[in-house]
């Protein structure tokens, strides 16, 4: 790749970096949060698995991002993940667990607008509608696990030291899941407004071999692995300490339960059979990793007791979705007029 490419997708490594500070930190918020892991650990652990999915099963939602907005000019594309980027940092230094997803689907809206292009709103209906239902599904899944699973572990009465070691390798295991998960759900959010504009050269070594769109999710898998390891911290604590005090064993029901709601709406082979048996299919569109694991938290909460779950503070997550989109679609608009103003 020449010199103005790698300009041009720096763009995209911003967004993976905030999408690794912000949405990556959620996987292993809860158990970092609990002291049960280390952040280092997790960092490490999350950085690997994200890496994984990306590559692995990253190209479900990409397809249906790229149906929103076919950009097909590559400082377009630049100018609207950097907007989106742009406001996920923002909503992260505030220690709020925003949403990549929405910043960069606002963004592409911003870039319809100024375009002139009608925004699909088939897809559009489908990627709210995931929104809505991502923290729904998230908190019932949870809300379903914890009470058969506390069951179990009071039925094996561990002692002390053995449950603890337990509790420890099943939130690491739970971790890589949901790293995993996110990385094959999230990563068309980095990389996919350039799948049209930008054709890195395959990479074959032997019979290891990746194609020009897995070579650009191994790109920006690996930008979103920097943003866990440099700035993923403080979300962590936001998620796993600030909004409900969760315990080892609900820490990683949060864990699981959010692992799962992003594989549902990334899983290609579920999708065809869901078809295949005349079921509803789940459009596998890039949720947010951020309200996944912020309905399973609250769904824990409830399940325990309402007044044990912070509002006010889950008031101003609920504050900060809304705005992400919005915020980052005007970015986007603005950006654009800007540059062409002074060409």
């Amino acid at each position: 790749m020449d010199i103005s490419t790698l300009v041009i997708l720096s763009g995209g490594l911003f967004l993976g970096w905030a999408l690794g500070a912000n949405d990556a930190a959620n996987v292993f918020g809860t158990a970092v949060g609990t002291r049960m892991v280390r952040f280092a650990t997790a960092a490490l652990v999350c950085s690997l698995f994200v890496v994984l999915g990306s590559v692995i099963s990253g190209a479900g939602p990409a397809e249906t991002l790229s149906k929103l907005s076919e950009i097909d000019q590559s400082v377009h594309a630049f100018i609207a993940v950097v907007s989106a980027g742009f406001t996920v940092f923002v909503m992260t230094r505030f220690g709020l667990p925003v949403s990549t997803s929405q910043a960069i689907v606002g963004a592409l809206i911003g870039w319809n607008v100024f375009q002139g292009i009608e925004t699909d709103s088939d897809v559009l209906r489908k990627i709210i509608a995931s929104w809505i239902l991502c923290p729904v599904l998230a908190g019932l899944i949870a809300a379903a696990m914890l009470p058969p699973l506390a069951a179990v572990m009071r039925i094996l009465n561990l002692r002390l030291f053995v449950q603890d070691v337990t509790v420890r390798w099943a939130l690491l295991a739970a971790g890589a899941f949901g790293a995993y998960s996110l990385g094959a759900n999230n990563i068309a959010n980095v990389m996919g407004p350039f799948i049209h504009v930008i054709r890195p050269p395959s990479i074959s070594l032997g019979s290891f071999f990746l194609n020009p769109t897995q070579v650009l999710f191994l790109i920006g898998a690996l930008a979103i692995a920097v943003g866990v390891v440099t700035f993923g911290r403080r979300v962590m604590f936001t998620v796993g300490r600030n909004l409900f005090q969760l315990s080892p064993l609900t820490a990683w029901v949060a864990v699981v339960s959010h692992a799962i709601v992003l594989i549902l709406f990334t899983s290609k082979s579920l999708a065809t059979w869901l078809d295949a048996a005349g079921l509803p299919q789940i459009p596998l569109v890039p949720v947010s990793s951020s309200q996944a694991i912020v309905g399973a938290v609250i769904g824990i909460g409830l399940f325990r007791g309402a007044s044990s779950i912070r509002w006010h503070l889950v008031g101003g997550i609920v504050l900060g979705w809304l705005i992400t989109p919005i915020c980052a679609g005007m970015l986007c608009l603005a950006a654009l007029i800007s540059v062409q103003m002074m060409l």
